[in-house]
């Protein structure tokens, strides 16, 4: 598998050198605003909001699906927001090579598009749940494997359809090629059950496309980013990786 890495990635800036990152905002989203947010504080980058009933993206580097509820979560998390207009473009961008992040209901999104393998299920407690969690980095050669190498991350989830679930000919794929990204872990970066929030397959938390340029996860980095919210500010890693996934 050849995936990009950051010094390889030819850089796809404007003429004026700034980044052109577009954030998809379905019926339902409620992370928008922290992404926006915390890409002009943190990044000095301000991001291109793009409606769902869109049926073109702008000149962009690079798109963010954004968590939340979209279309109120009906049907499947990300089931409907799979079918929106806009989605066609997003196929189309990512097609041509184009960098994406999902966070959460984006990374259900994703899977609902099949930009990304496997299906995110019910939690395996069949409740809502929002806590801290640590984050071990699998082995892989993304730019986001090289970002986080031996990183144990803390970040957020608030989730009632986070299980990662894939069969076992799929889960194997992800192994052999290196897409598993994240895995649950215990804050000295163990993996097992028992760190496992929500009974996802292989304790997986994010994947990456095969040419490493799609991150989908279920943990929230844009909440956290400051101390004074969560006391944890790993989440900058994670969004630092996906701005040199392209750049």
């Amino acid at each position: 598998m050849s995936v990009p890495t950051a010094a390889s990635l030819t850089p796809k800036f404007s003429p004026s050198g700034k980044l052109r990152i577009g954030l998809v905002q379905f019926p339902g989203s409620n992370c928008d605003q922290d992404c926006f947010d915390v890409m002009a504080r943190h990044f000095g980058v301000k991001v291109a909001p793009v409606w769902h009933t869109q049926t073109e993206l702008p000149a962009l580097d690079a798109v963010i699906l954004p968590g939340g509820f979209s279309y109120g979560d009906y049907l499947r998390s990300g089931a409907l927001a799979a079918h929106s207009p806009i989605m066609i473009a997003v196929k189309a961008f990512v097609a041509k090579g184009g960098a994406v992040l999902g966070i959460c209901n984006g990374f259900q999104i994703l899977t609902e598009s099949h930009l990304l393998p496997g299906a995110l299920l019910r939690n395996s407690n069949r409740q809502f749940i929002c806590e801290y969690v640590h984050l071990a980095t699998a082995s892989g050669q993304s730019v986001y494997h090289q970002a986080l190498a031996g990183k144990i991350s803390r970040l957020p989830i608030a989730h009632g359809e986070g299980r990662f679930y894939i069969d076992v000919d799929g889960l194997k794929r992800l192994q052999d090629q290196g897409q598993i990204a994240l895995r649950y872990a215990s804050p000295t970066g163990l993996t097992g059950p028992e760190f496992n929030p929500n009974g996802a397959v292989d304790q997986i938390a994010g994947i990456v496309s095969a040419n490493g340029r799609v991150l989908g996860l279920m943990p929230h980095p844009e909440r956290a980013t400051d101390t004074l919210l969560g006391g944890s500010t790993d989440g900058l890693a994670v969004l630092e990786a996906f701005l040199s996934s392209f750049t």
